[in-house]
């Protein structure tokens, strides 16, 4: 293969371009976190995916294989030779940040997951404690995998802030990376491609590919933690708006006269239900709890605790309206540290999203997360799959 994509047009061009069609395929047919060993992919099944003729595709195969990129295994019976991306040909690495974590993970090719590490961090944590944090979490995930650190092919990296260009704008929940160009300072300190996302757009694609959103075209993931985020999915593909900030839907307004928002606003819908929120209206109930302590005494009937959380939910079915209206997703998925407490809050939201939704749109499914507190880091190892080229420099 050649050191440089070949001119366009010509046979090389077009043989580029097909094994590209190749190895996509076999990309997106394996991250399935359920059956990690399925699907298998046989090269008459490349040939009806790619519209390639078979011939053509066995020839690809063999090229491929030579490259060290892929590996196949003699079928038996109906079932004709699997054809799957080969171990050697490298991983990548998915680093997701929190208010108060960072949670690093390894994944092959596919985007299916090897290994991964949580760590808490302190929430005025700088950019490059943060960074320096999550390269020593992945140094130690690929030195437990027998890997070394040029075996990462590209890292997702999901940040709870919007970003415009890379560049992390005000955020009160990461006030240590405040005017970083985050692509740039992490690909100093992995020495390699970075992919750069909000956190709650990584949550929406990993729920879209293998979570609760999986089938739907249209989907709205929604993050509850220290923050609210949203991550919109439409025609399969994540929505950034014009300067990549959509989805902060945090600071929709609920109430004009209500509390000051850190975005300096009043009434936001993340003063009525995030963490903090619900620990607030518990502070004298229960000074110094927890959220899991909170859903913890809900779930033996507190009452005060309760209410907490139901209050938080209908104010979330009140931003869920506006949602519906707007983008008319399929369901909407609720994730982030809130979620934990399931139908607590869940049962509310519906009743707050049928208040103010048009009557078409009322009914749209309201489903908790499936992949839970690993959704964002899950999105983020997909994120630097699908943004890796596989075709080697030589």
């Amino acid at each position: 293969m050649s050191t440089v994509d070949p001119a366009p047009g010509s046979t090389a061009s077009l043989r580029t371009a097909n094994q590209r069609r190749v190895l996509d395929v076999l990309q997106a047919q394996g991250a399935d976190l359920d059956h990690p060993d399925e699907p298998q992919i046989t090269q008459a099944d490349l040939a009806r995916t790619t519209g390639l003729a078979p011939a053509t595709v066995s020839s690809i195969v063999r090229e491929l294989a030579a490259a060290g990129l892929v590996t196949t295994v003699p079928g038996s019976g109906r079932r004709g030779t699997t054809v799957q991306l080969a171990p050697g040909a490298g991983v990548v690495a998915g680093v997701d940040f929190g208010h108060s974590h960072v949670s690093v993970a390894v994944g092959d090719l596919t985007g299916q997951l090897l290994g991964e590490q949580h760590r808490p961090l302190d929430p005025a944590h700088g950019h490059d404690e943060g960074l320096t944090c999550a390269a020593e979490m992945l140094g130690a995930l690929l030195a437990g995998l027998g890997l070394e650190a040029g075996a990462v092919r590209s890292t997702g990296l999901g940040l709870p802030a919007p970003m415009i260009d890379d560049v992390v704008r005000s955020s009160a929940i990461l006030p240590g990376w405040v005017g970083v160009n985050a692509r740039q300072v992490a690909e100093e300190r992995f020495a390699g491609p970075v992919h750069i996302e909000n956190d709650a757009n990584l949550g929406a694609l990993a729920e879209h590919r293998l979570g609760s959103a999986r089938g739907h075209a249209t989907s709205v993931y929604l993050k509850l933690s220290s923050g609210v985020g949203s991550g919109i999915i439409i025609d399969g593909h994540l929505f950034h708006g014009a300067s990549g900030t959509a989805g902060e839907v945090g600071h929709l307004t609920v109430d004009e006269q209500g509390p000051v928002c850190r975005c300096g606003s009043r009434g936001c819908l993340e003063t009525y239900a995030s963490t903090g929120s619900v620990l607030e209206l518990m502070a004298t109930q229960m000074p110094g709890a927890t959220l899991d302590e909170v859903i913890d005494e809900a779930r033996r009937g507190n009452v005060s605790a309760l209410r907490s959380l139901e209050d938080a939910g209908l104010h979330l079915g009140w931003g869920l309206g506006s949602l519906v209206n707007l983008f008319n997703p399929a369901l909407i998925v609720v994730g982030g540290d809130l979620a934990r407490a399931g139908d607590l809050l869940l049962e509310s939201a519906r009743v707050g999203l049928r208040r103010h939704a048009l009557d078409a749109v009322a009914a749209t499914p309201v489903v908790a997360s499936s992949l839970g507190r690993r959704a964002s880091l899950v999105g983020a190892v997909l994120l630097a799959a699908e943004r890796t080229d596989l075709l080697p420099a030589d």
